[in-house]
């Protein structure tokens, strides 16, 4: 009786029958969640430590961390211009931003029974 199990299991695999039957239909939904993707790590953390020191050093003084400010300044444009990049193409082999896989579905739905 034990053998029942491994042997039902060779003649099903044999047959071409599946082993398991799906309890839903195997198709894929015509939207997917919306939730946020992983951001990355924060950007521009020394130029903000650097003009932070600076402004503590020179009580709060713009005009002597004018250099500082400009760094950070910087930085914080490029990190933003990467974003934006990043929001727009995605390489091959990357996962598709909840919002354009949303609008790929929507033009592309999954034929359905009716």
């Amino acid at each position: 009786m034990g053998t029942r199990g491994p042997v039902s299991r060779i003649i099903i695999k044999q047959v071409g029958k599946p082993v398991l039957k799906p309890n839903r239909p195997l198709a894929l939904k015509n939207h997917v969640s919306t939730r946020m993707l992983d951001r990355g790590g924060a950007t521009c953390l020394v130029e903000l430590s650097l003009l932070m020191t600076c402004w503590k050093r020179n009580e709060f003084g713009d005009a002597a961390c004018s250099n500082e400010i400009r760094t950070f300044n910087e930085c914080a444009e490029k990190a933003r211009a990467e974003k934006l990049r990043s929001n727009d193409n995605f390489a091959a082999g990357e996962r598709l931003p909840p919002k354009l896989a949303n609008t790929l579905l929507r033009r592309f739905p999954n034929p359905s029974k009716k």
